[in-house]
């Protein structure tokens, strides 16, 4: 039970931290909607089982003697947001504002876009290894394991999904379809700083 406790209070800690998941959430909801951000939330909660799978089947043991790939794996995901926030930073691309018209991108775009956001992220890996090899004991039943990561998954959906049904609500993202460029260039401004940062802590 306390390992139980344990990993829920670190997941909820480490979801609602602000990061890259929230400010890909933040702009595709206010961009596109709310089905949009809803949909990446949901790619951002399936990119967590990519960490969970890597971890359970012993990759952390794996990079825990060879940093270098690790450290690879990182940069990437580094590299990865700042190319997103320079993205978002320099986007130019007029949005109407109709709530009903059809939205600019695929929900597969937006699944695929949470997805990696995820998936590619350093602070995830971090966590996710940090819990399991620090939490989850020898002795705890793979079928616990399992559950703990979709516990992972499921709490990034739940509280990514409430960003996006707020963020999108009509007053709320007209607001932010107002300020489009500024709310732009502070989303694009943070990924590229986080992954900046990260890129920088690696090398």
């Amino acid at each position: 039970m306390t390992e139980l406790i344990a990993v829920a209070l670190i997941t909820i800690l480490a979801v609602v931290s602000p990061g890259p998941d929230f400010a890909m959430v933040t702009r595709y909801s206010y961009l596109y909607g709310r089905r949009i951000g809803l949909i990446c939330a949901a790619g951002i909660a399936l990119g967590v089982q990519v960490h969970v799978f890597y971890t359970m089947f012993g990759v952390s043991l794996l990079a825990r003697h060879a940093q270098s790939v690790l450290q690879g794996v990182k940069l990437a995901g580094a590299c990865y947001l700042a190319y997103m926030g320079w993205k978002t930073f320099f986007n130019r691309t007029p949005v109407d504002r109709d709530l009903s018209t059809r939205p600019a991108i695929s929900g597969r775009q937006a699944l695929y876009s949470g997805f990696l956001t995820n998936a590619l992220n350093p602070k995830t890996t971090l966590f996710v290894v940090s819990t399991y090899t620090q939490l989850v004991s020898p002795g705890t039943p793979l079928a616990w394991q399992f559950g703990y990561g979709l516990f992972m998954s499921f709490a990034h959906w739940l509280w990514f999904s409430a960003v996006a049904w707020s963020i999108s609500s009509p007053l709320l993202r007209q607001t932010l379809l107002d300020h489009q460029r500024t709310a732009d260039r502070v989303v694009g401004a943070v990924l590229m700083a986080l992954g900046g940062a990260l890129a920088v802590a690696q090398i």
